[in-house]
């Protein structure tokens, strides 16, 4: 597993991201159009070390945030500033085109969603390592630090090479994990990690979170698991001030 997560001094704690000012709606087209604000005025940092949980309760628009944050959801209004991993630079990925969206992605900023999303019938193994070998770790050594994350979350070997789409929903998850956790993003993004996992599980994942924290990533999450959040959050921000919900 690569060593260190990015080229910046323990001491540097200018932000990672940025968020500001940021608004968004959907529109129903087959309600004749009709706009339904999701959030408004937006705005926080996360800086590195810290993991900050988006609070508050279900539909005021935390999901949404991560999604915009992460680029697959636009933005009606606002910047999402990331902090460029090879340059130190903060650019806007709300305005940004798909090239520089795919490009913070690639070096910058990690996702674990709720759902693992993979290629039909590659293997377990090759759905972890990819992101590594895409990013020029020979392909051998990327199965193999691929392999030492699945054991640590106790996925049976047998199931390397077996296509995930026919695991559990825990099993699934675990994948999910490893491929989030196995690189060496700065930011990384985390939409309930602990879910559909066991109590052993869960307590790897924690264990996982605070080591990325001590390497200096910065994390936004969501966490209904309270003790899970407890024991990881540097900060609680409660989205409900910035739903745009009750005003609607």
């Amino acid at each position: 597993m690569p060593a260190s997560p990015f080229p910046l001094r323990p001491h540097d704690d200018a932000p990672l991201l940025r968020v500001r000012d940021v608004a968004k709606s959907f529109t129903v087209h087959l309600r004749g159009g009709l706009r339904l604000p999701v959030v408004r005025d937006v705005g926080f940092f996360v800086h590195p070390g810290e993991c900050v949980v988006l609070g508050g309760p279900s539909g005021v628009g935390k999901s949404s945030i991560l999604r915009m944050v992460y680029g697959n959801y636009a933005v009606d209004r606002g910047e999402i500033l990331v902090r460029e991993r090879e340059t130190g630079e903060m650019r806007d990925l709300a305005t940004g085109d798909p090239r520089l969206v795919l490009k913070l992605r690639e070096g910058s900023i990690a996702y674990v969603s709720q759902f693992l999303r993979a290629v039909p019938r590659a293997s377990a193994l090759d759905v972890v390592a990819d992101s590594l070998v895409r990013s020029g770790t020979p392909r051998e050594e990327a199965r193999a630090a691929a392999a030492a994350m699945l054991r640590r979350l106790h996925l049976p070997d047998a199931l390397f090479e077996v296509p995930p789409a026919t695991f559990s929903g825990g099993e699934k998850q675990r994948v999910n994990i490893a491929r989030g956790f196995l690189t060496a993003h700065p930011i990384l993004l985390l939409d309930e990690p602990t879910a559909s996992l066991d109590a052993v599980n869960r307590a790897v994942v924690v264990e996982m979170i605070r080591e990325k924290l001590r390497q200096g990533v910065g994390i936004l999450g969501i966490f209904h698991d309270e003790t899970v959040r407890d024991a990881v959050a540097t900060r609680i921000l409660d989205i409900s001030s910035f739903s745009a919900r009750k005003a609607a």
